[in-house]
């Protein structure tokens, strides 16, 4: 039988390792259909861009962020997919525009 509480302690750890102990991190932003934008950090591992940050910025003007530190919530949760920048719909953005939105 799966234990939820240990698959989420495995996965906060995998993230937790992969954002304190990155090198090179990039950054983008994705427009959704709703009028939303998605802000990503995402770090490469094993050959593919993995995110460690997530902040959607709702056309409210609400920002849900996830990280390790927080993996999910009622609203939504931090991407468990590689992200492919040649394949997702993702503008390139700087550090500081990502971390604007991730600080606000």
């Amino acid at each position: 039988m799966i234990d939820p509480e240990r698959v989420k302690a495995e996965s906060r750890a995998y993230f937790r390792a992969l954002d304190e102990n990155a090198t090179l991190r990039h950054h983008f932003r994705h427009a959704d259909e709703e009028g939303g934008s998605w802000y990503l950090e995402a770090v490469p591992d094993g050959g593919e861009l993995i995110v460690v940050k997530q902040a959607e910025l709702t056309p409210a003007g609400r920002c849900h962020r996830y990280s390790w530190e927080h993996l999910e919530d009622d609203h939504g949760f931090l991407t468990d997919q590689a992200i492919d920048p040649e394949a997702d719909p993702l503008e390139s953005i700087s550090a500081e525009e990502f971390q604007r939105v991730w600080t606000r």
